[in-house]
């Protein structure tokens, strides 16, 4: 497995793959499949791969480690990446579908509403996260402040889980908010775990 993740040709089809629930919402908007209201369709979606991408991302080092495919590590950035691309292009379907690209009538609605303000401090925070996600970013911070600063796509998760649930309060609909706690759960129990485990051991040992 490391040697195929080792490709040439592994990264461009995972970008290929990555794009493809842009194409399919670019598809089913041109075509009118999204239903009775795609303008929600659009921001819904665009939010729940924003998700899904940060679980894939958060999934990446527990898979590798209990593989053994290091190489899975090369491909974290560009998903990470797509990550944040999704999260932004939520954004920008809420501000010109519901607002119109009406500046003072969305900070207003941040303000006003919990749940988009939430999603908002998510986006933001996984701006220096983008930003940040290149050597010449990693040489200039230091690979140890480079990790810490990175450690915020954990918050990232927590903030877009909760803005999915209050999103979803509304309608009284938790089913789908449940999958999406239950894997964040495993993977940042996981990496508690990881972190604990050595105190834990030196503790017993000590005894």
């Amino acid at each position: 497995m490391n040697k195929l993740l080792l490709q040439p040709a592994t990264k461009p089809l995972l970008f290929l793959l990555c794009l493809a629930p842009l194409a399919w919402l670019v598809a089913g908007a041109v075509a009118n499949t999204l239903g009775a209201n795609p303008a929600e369709a659009l921001i819904r979606a665009s939010g729940d791969w924003t998700l899904r991408f940060v679980c894939i991302v958060l999934a990446v080092t527990p898979l590798r480690q209990a593989t053994g495919w290091s190489a899975l590590a090369r491909l974290r950035r560009m998903l990470g990446l797509f990550a944040f691309f999704y999260g932004l292009l939520h954004f920008l379907c809420f501000a010109w579908l519901d607002m119109g690209f009406d500046l003072p009538a969305i900070v207003r609605d941040i303000a006003k509403r919990p749940f988009i303000l939430v999603g908002s401090a998510a986006l933001l925070l996984m701006l220096p996260l983008a930003a940040t996600s290149f050597n010449r970013a990693i040489k200039a911070l230091g690979a140890a402040r480079w990790q810490a600063l990175h450690r915020a796509v954990y918050a990232t998760a927590l903030l877009g889980l909760l803005h999915f649930f209050w999103m979803r309060a509304g309608k009284n609909d938790f089913a789908e908010v449940a999958v999406y706690a239950a894997v964040l759960a495993v993977l940042l129990g996981w990496r508690l775990w990881r972190r604990l485990a050595p105190s834990a051991r030196a503790t017993s040992a000590a005894r």
